[in-house]
Parts: structure tokens; C-alpha cells; sequence
């Protein structure tokens, strides 16, 4: 069992979770994920990592509020405990990896848009604890959706945060303000990761293509079983079948097939539609088989 030592509420329906699992805190990086089950009969639910203290043993989950599961899930108090707490899975992202010094001279910037700020901020503070400032744009359709903007101030280079209704911060979406500083303000990046909805993501990457911008996005939002079994996050990206859970989560975001990705996430929600991509799509629908680098 793994134990809850805070619960709160962030914003209507998303609520923040600090969990005791050491081993996972221990080995876990930015951008990887973990599968949660409330009890031994619940569903297992993908989520991306928030954040994770390796000296506490503790991992932080933002968890929204869309279905029976997560429902469940956003009732649990601290000293309540998940059943499962399974990780870290999928790769970490790729400038974890990278040369500290070309790493300290790129220009980076993040565009989170919705729940989407949670699993930036690791990567954020992340590049903060080794001296990277990254520029770091928050998007929400209202003032009261937005979560976490203190904790973003704290680790961001700069922070801008905008509404789609003007309530808070700038007025507009995210893909206003990318225009803004890049074309107003006279800022340029070497790098952009953009985290949020599907629809979000995809232009944001048309808007960056615009200026040349490398683009890295996650898709998580399209993972379901997390082992690439189910085939729910099969996906294009630059003509090639993958699986966000076993391949990613994080792609090129300018090589990823956004259109087809959204199709198939609709699709995939009932029985007959889940039938419907087993048939046409056959030994490539599971990230298992061997034929989409499920297996590496």
C-alpha cells in the first residue's frame, strides 16, 4: 500500500496528491509516469510524475477528474492509501540525458496548457536546480482553472500566464503569446516543449513551425492501459506506428500526426470502435508486437 501523506483540491475537479513510494521517488525523472490503482479492483490509471523529493521518498500526482477512477481517486484524504503505485515508466525526457554545457546555452521554453502545468514543472525545476533558466508560459481558459502558478514563479526564468477569457494574466491563448514574444517582444528559443490537450499541442506546433522551432510534446493525454498493450495510445509520428507509453511519452511534436492521433482517441471510447481498430489496424495495434519498438 502506498500511503497519502497530502491531499488537496487545486482547482474544480484536479486535485494534488503527495504519495509515499520510495523506490519509485528514487529512480523517477521528468517526464515519466506512473499507473495508480485505488484498490484491488480498480482501474489502472496512467499519470504523469508532478514532482518527487528522492530524500522523503515521495512522488506527486495531479489528478483530474474524468470518469468513475479518478472520481474515486479524488475522494482519498491524506493517510488514505493506493493499492498499486507502479514506476517510473515511459522515457525520460531527452535533455536529461544531454550535455550539461550545450544544455546551458539553449534558449528553452515550456507551453503548459491546462492540467498540462503539472507535468512541466519537473522538468522546470529540474533545469532550474542546475542553473537553466526556462521561459514558461501558462495557459487555462479561466482564472480558476489555473493550477500551480507559484510554484512555476519559483523555478521559471520568466513566467507568462495567460487566460482564453482574459480573467487572469494576458488575454488569449497560448499560441498568442508564443506569437507575441517571439514577433513583439523579440525573444527566440532554441527549443519548445509544449504539455496539454491534444488540440492545444497541435497548434502550438503549427505556430512554432512557423518559426522553425523545434517542438516536443506529450502524449500522454491518449495513454490508457501504460504498458502498450491496449493500443489506446498508438500513434504517427513521422510515418512510423508508435506507442506513447513504450515509446515516449514525449515525441517531435512537428512529426506527430495530431489529426489521426484525436481521430483514433474518439474512436477508441467505445467497445465497437476498440473492435473496429484491432481489425483494421491488426499486428500493429498493441505496442507489444514487435513491429513498433514496443519490446526495446
Amino acid at each position: 500500500m502506498y500511503k497519502i501523506g497530502k491531499a488537496e483540491e487545486l482547482a474544480t475537479n484536479i486535485y494534488l496528491m503527495v504519495v509515499e513510494a520510495p523506490r519509485v521517488a528514487k529512480s523517477c525523472q521528468p517526464g515519466q509516469f506512473v499507473i495508480v490503482r485505488t484498490d484491488e479492483d480498480g482501474e489502472r490509471i496512467p499519470l504523469t510524475i508532478c514532482d518527487y523529493d528522492r530524500e522523503k521518498g515521495t512522488v506527486t500526482i495531479v489528478v483530474q477528474v474524468v470518469g468513475a477512477a479518478t472520481k474515486m481517486m479524488s475522494r482519498l484524504q491524506a493517510g488514505d492509501s493506493f493499492h498499486d503505485f507502479a514506476g517510473p515508466l515511459g522515457r525520460p525526457s531527452d535533455f536529461v540525458s544531454e550535455d550539461m554545457e550545450s544544455l546551458k546555452k539553449k534558449r528553452i521554453l515550456f507551453v503548459a496548457g491546462g492540467l498540462g502545468t503539472a507535468p512541466v514543472y519537473p522538468q522546470v525545476k529540474w533545469l532550474h536546480e542546475r542553473g537553466i533558466a526556462a521561459d514558461v508560459i501558462i495557459g487555462a481558459k479561466t482564472k480558476e482553472l489555473l493550477i500551480m502558478e507559484e510554484e512555476m514563479k519559483a523555478v521559471a526564468g520568466n513566467l507568462y500566464v495567460t487566460t482564453d477569457d482574459g480573467s487572469y494574466g494576458r488575454s488569449g491563448m497560448v499560441t498568442k503569446v508564443i506569437d507575441d514574444l517571439i514577433t513583439e517582444e523579440g525573444k527566440s528559443y532554441d527549443v519548445c516543449v509544449a504539455i496539454g490537450p491534444m488540440i492545444m499541442m497541435k497548434f502550438v506546433c503549427l505556430t512554432t513551425k512557423k518559426y522553425d522551432l523545434p517542438t516536443v510534446v506529450s502524449m500522454n493525454p491518449i495513454m490508457v492501459d501504460g504498458t502498450g498493450m491496449c493500443g489506446a495510445c498508438r500513434l504517427t509520428v513521422d510515418g512510423e506506428v508508435k506507442f506513447a507509453c513504450v515509446d515516449g511519452p514525449e515525441f517531435d511534436g512537428h512529426k506527430v500526426d495530431f489529426d489521426q492521433a484525436m481521430k483514433r482517441q474518439q474512436i477508441y471510447k467505445t467497445r465497437e470502435g476498440r473492435d473496429f481498430l484491432k481489425a483494421q489496424e491488426g499486428d500493429t495495434h498493441h505496442g507489444g508486437c514487435g513491429n513498433c519498438g514496443g519490446n526495446d
